[in-house]
């Protein structure tokens, strides 16, 4: 059960389900027993009111039966069972009237009592005075069908008045959440890269301690993140000054050597120091351009970058860096597509695509862009080599870090890694693919520009 909502309307209501069921039961069987009391007293009442009527007439015209009739058909109308003897002591003589559903309650005892005639369970109630008997009685079935509709009545309003209970409670639980769901639909709207503190406003106190631990969170977090970017920002600073002025004086001694032809070991080692700082200057370079892309920093929906010229810039940047111009094949396409990525970040994808690929492809053999239509409105960039290619196991490594098929591989080992950040920061996809005729096929897609 995740949800505090109805953890909450479990527990309450329950309770009150337990509750008002007791206090129903209790109800209930301080009904029975007023309704039980009231009948009684209904018999008793009858009883005195039939005595009343009969002692009205003398005995002798009761006993010859003229004048019982008309009185007990309005007892029978109530829809008691009476009956009227004459008594001498306490045994009755001679019975004057009785109503047609009485059955014969010459043995029932006087007061209240409880006895089956007839076939059935009566309650009665019997009296003598002034030298007649009088019995009153009801079915005790006829009881509990009453006491049932009783029960019945009183319990559809008990029922309605409960799920009318609980239904508010959902209302006044939600009622009171809406502040916890206020602050999880603001975090949740936050940015990753949005440090600021969370908006001021009228919060439970229950809810403060909450509150008060996320703004203490945000804040270590904010100076986390800007400790880590100054901590990249003095990096660049500090690593890019030395090896500028590495890279000034080798080409200071370059300068000075070629005055001196006769120190092959010095120019060596030199084209050796050279190609490390450069190594070191990509490796920095790729390092600072992963930082900013996990910096998460928002998509703007407005960009737009030529496909075509940003292959045609990394292409020249590839062949000027491997020195081997026309080792590209570039096809563009038919249609001039834009897609919704940094122009530089889009130039530095292909350009860790087309690097690779070089570098994996044989001297005498070139490498293909080409840019295609791809699906959902994405534009696919497809880079072909003719290397000896990746098994899956690499091809699922590939886009790690620092991950290299062997020692011997040159690179930063950052390429791949940066061009499936770009893909996912941008809403696209990148993948590796093994060509039927040798090779590797890697392809880019990115989402097209309205």
């Amino acid at each position: 059960m995740n949800s505090l909502r109805v953890r909450l309307l479990v527990i309450i209501g329950a309770s009150l389900v337990l509750l008002w069921t007791a206090v129903a039961a209790w109800m209930m069987v301080e009904l029975r027993g007023e309704l039980r009391t009231a009948l009684d007293d209904r018999l008793a009442a009858s009883a005195r009111m039939v005595a009343g009527l009969a002692l009205q007439f003398p005995t002798e015209s009761l006993s010859g039966g003229a004048a019982a009739k008309p009185l007990l058909d309005v007892v029978a109308r109530d829809g008691l069972a009476c009956e009227v003897s004459l008594v001498r002591g306490e045994v009755s003589v001679q019975k004057v009237a009785r109503t047609a559903s009485s059955p014969a309650l010459d043995d029932a005892s006087l007061g209240y009592s409880t006895g089956i005639y007839g076939g059935k369970l009566w309650r009665i109630y019997v009296l003598n005075q002034g030298g007649l008997r009088i019995a009153t009685a009801d079915r005790i079935d006829a009881r509990e069908a009453l006491l049932k509709d009783v029960a019945l009545t009183a319990a559809v309003p008990f029922a309605v008045a409960l799920v009318g209970t609980l239904f508010a409670l959902w209302l006044g639980i939600g009622g009171g959440l809406a502040p916890l769901e206020r602050m999880r639909h603001a975090l949740a709207q936050r940015r990753p890269d949005d440090d600021a503190e969370l908006p001021h406003g009228p919060v439970p106190r229950e809810l403060r301690p909450l509150v008060d631990t996320i703004a203490h969170l945000l804040l270590r977090v904010r100076s986390t993140i800007a400790r880590e970017r100054r901590f990249t920002d003095d990096a660049a600073h500090e690593l890019r000054t030395p090896l500028t002025a590495v890279k000034t004086h080798l080409q200071v001694l370059r300068l000075a050597l070629a005055r001196n032809k006769d120190a092959p070991e010095v120019k060596e080692a030199l084209a050796h120091a050279d190609d490390g700082v450069l190594r070191m200057q990509r490796t920095l370079e790729q390092l600072l351009l992963l930082a900013r892309l996990d910096g998460g920093d928002e998509v703007d929906p407005n960009l737009c970058a030529d496909a075509a010229d940003a292959a045609r810039q990394a292409v020249a940047e590839v062949e000027a860096s491997w020195r081997t111009p026309g080792k590209v094949t570039l096809d563009p396409g038919q249609a001039a597509w834009c897609v919704r990525v940094p122009e530089v970040l889009l130039v530095s994808a292909m350009r860790n695509l087309l690097d690779n690929a070089v570098r994996a492809s044989p001297e005498d053999a070139g490498v293909d862009l080409r840019i295609v239509s791809g699906s959902d409105g994405q534009v696919r960039f497809e880079v072909l080599d003719r290397g000896p290619g990746l098994s899956e196991e690499d091809r699922a490594m590939a886009t790690r870090r620092f991950w290299r098929r062997s020692k011997a591989a040159g690179g930063s080992a950052l390429g791949l890694a940066i061009v499936d950040a770009i893909a996912k920061r941008h809403g696209g996809s990148f993948s590796l693919a093994p060509r039927v005729e040798g090779g590797l096929q890697a392809r880019l897609e990115l989402p097209a520009a309205a």
